[in-house]
This record gives C-alpha cells, structure tokens and sequence, in this order.
C-alpha cells in the first residue's frame, strides 16, 4: 500500500484564497471594488491620466441650507455673502503733524552769517548743516588726528616738518609741516576740504591741478592746551606757496591815495571838496594800484588764512617766514628785496603783506580752475 506524500511545489500551483469582505457591499461607499493587483496598466489608461485637468479642492460651507449632496458633487460650493471676511480699516492712534507756513514778504530768507560771513538760506536743512559745518571750521580750524600723524610717520606723503615749540603771543605753542598741494591719502583729502573753506572765506575760485603741482602747503599745528589733555592737534593757519617767475610792484598808497581823489574831484561838482576816504574804508578795501612793469619773481603765495578765533598771535607771519626761507631749498628767499609775490590780497591779507614784507611786497596773476 502506497502512501501519498505532499510536497511544498504543490502549493504553488493552487490559486490563492480570495478573502471576502465581512461586510456586504454597499453602493454608498466612494471605495472601489477590489481589483487583483496582478493586472497590468494599458496604454490608453496612462494617456487620459495625463490629459485630465488638474482637480479643483472642494469647499464647504457649515450653513445648515447646504444638503448632504453637496458632498458628492464635483462642483464646488460657492461661500455666502455673510461667510465673506470684509478687511478690517486702520486707524491712525497718532495725529499727523502738521506744519505752519508763513509768508514773510517784508524780511529776506537769505542770511549772512556775521562770525564767517557766509549767506546760506534760513529753513534750508541742507544750507543750515553746510553753514554750522563752515563756519565751525572758520573759527576753531580743523582737527590733525592719529590718521594724519600715522601717515606722516609712514613718508609715503612726505610731511616736513619746518618748526617746532613755537609760542606764540597768548603762551601756546604749535609747530609748521610742509608738504606737497597734490598729496593724496587722509593727509590729501583733509587738505582738500580746508582748501574749499579757505575759497569760500576768501571768496577766490579754486586752484587749476597745475598749479597745485608745483606749490607747497605750510600748515600750523595748535599744540592741546594740556599735557594731559586729549584733544588732537589743531590747524589754525595755512599758507599755499607756488613757484612763479614774475609779478608786478605795487603803488606807495600816498600815490593811489592822489590818484582816487584827482578821480572823486573831476567827477563832482567843482564847488564841493574832494572827500578822502577814511582810514576804516582804506584798510578793509582789498583795491590796490599796480606798477605795470612784469619783474622776476621766483615765490608767489596764492592763499593764506588763519582761524578767526587765533588771530592777531603771530601766526600769519610765521607761516610766510617758513614759506621764505625753505621753499627753495638752500636758498632763503627776502619779502624786502621783492623776491616773494601775493595774489590779490583781501582787506586783511593787504594788512599782513604790508607789515611783513615792509612795503615791498608785489602781486601775481594766478591761474584758477576751469569749470
């Protein structure tokens, strides 16, 4: 008698169970019915995925006249006028400020600053910080700081310096540096602006590059008034000296004195006197009569400017004594034989030119900077 045995490839041969549901099937349901996992996607099928439109997200609404329907149709379920949200309006906590405007006919906006004499306009932000910025500068000179010194130090400038422990009339001290007009680097650009200053002060256009080619730059350095202060050094005075080769003599003032009362007297009646000018109106009048003889002249000074509030110390004819004697190099130059040229002087340059040079100063045509 044979006996039957079962082997494990006898399984594979069967088909496998199928499980049913221990539900019954309901048409409600969204499920589809089962489908064996075993068949294979056609063509066409992956085709009219691919062209379907994109689906739309369902929306729905929590009234109570929306039937059950609505969550089996594809259509969406449009928002009532009392679900929409209206935007909410802002309203400003603070006031806006408000300015007051005046028309003031009778005075001028334009002012004219008594302490530097610059005119800027009145409720103008800009003119107003460019005002407080000159004239800050007009009265206490400009800082030289740790930057400047630091470069001076490295020689890439080549800052000279002239004369040190000099004091002056009030008990300072400060000393002089020279160096080229067409420096660059922190040295070149704080020149550059007290250069602006100075032009606007001395109201003079500025220097063309060739002349600040061939010119030196003479600065005094306010010492602090403390040792134990920390204040930075201050420049109070500078001079700009420019090689030239001639320059014109200039009148005795007895003569140009004659000549503008010869021109008063023709021009009035003959019955009335001639009226001089008083001494006030001469020496803040910057009008100076010229001997029309060109003469060589190897130094000219184009600028010279001292701080208002160190003024009247000596500072103006140190300055120009330095320029002098070390412009050329071993040849030291003498105001008094006519060998060191100004150009056109104000009230107050006149002033130092006639007590430094002696009377002998001359004047030079300089050459100013095309627009």
């Amino acid at each position: 008698m044979s006996s039957a045995k079962r082997t494990y490839a006898s399984r594979s041969t069967r088909d496998p169970p199928v499980f049913l549901p221990s539900s019954p099937h309901s048409e409600l349901t969204s499920s589809p019915p089962c489908v064996p996992s075993n068949r294979k996607r056609s063509q066409l099928d992956d085709s009219s995925l691919s062209n379907l439109p994109p689906t739309k997200r369902r929306t729905f609404t929590t009234t109570a006249s929306s039937s059950s329907s609505n969550f089996f149709t594809s259509r969406p379920c449009l928002p009532s006028a009392r679900t929409q949200r209206k935007p909410k309006k802002v309203v400003a906590n603070a006031q806006k400020q408000l300015t007051q405007l005046h028309f003031s006919l009778e005075t001028s906006v334009l002012r004219t600053c008594s302490l530097c004499s610059l005119t800027y306009t009145t409720g103008a932000p800009d003119d107003e910080t460019l005002h407080r910025a000159h004239c800050a500068r007009v009265q206490r000179g400009m800082e030289w700081g740790k930057e400047e010194e630091r470069e001076c130090k490295s020689g890439k400038i080549g800052v000279e310096e002239v004369a040190s422990g000099i004091r002056l009339k009030n008990g300072t001290k400060g000393r002089i540096v020279c160096f080229r007009a067409d420096a660059g680097g922190k040295i070149g650009a704080k020149l550059g602006t007290l250069l602006e200053t100075i032009n606007i002060t001395l109201s003079a256009p500025a220097l063309a590059r060739q002349t600040l080619r061939i010119s030196k730059v003479y600065l005094f350095l306010l010492a602090p008034g403390s040792p134990s202060a920390t204040h930075k050094e201050k420049i109070v005075g500078c001079v700009v000296a420019q090689r030239i080769s001639i320059a014109m003599d200039i009148a005795p003032h007895r003569r140009s004195e004659s000549i503008h009362n010869e021109r008063a007297s023709k021009a009035e009646s003959p019955h009335k006197e001639p009226q001089t000018p008083s001494a006030s109106e001469a020496s803040d009048s910057s009008s100076i009569t010229l001997i029309p003889t060109p003469l060589p002249t190897p130094l000219g000074i184009s600028r010279l400017f001292v701080s208002s509030s160190h003024r009247r110390l000596g500072i103006g004819s140190r300055l120009l004594t330095a320029a002098a004697s070390t412009f050329v190099h071993g040849c030291p130059l003498d105001p008094k034989k006519g060998e060191v040229a100004f150009s056109q002087p104000t009230g107050l340059g006149g002033k130092v030119l006639e007590k430094w040079a002696g009377g002998k100063g001359r004047v030079f045509e300089e050459t100013w900077a095309e627009d």
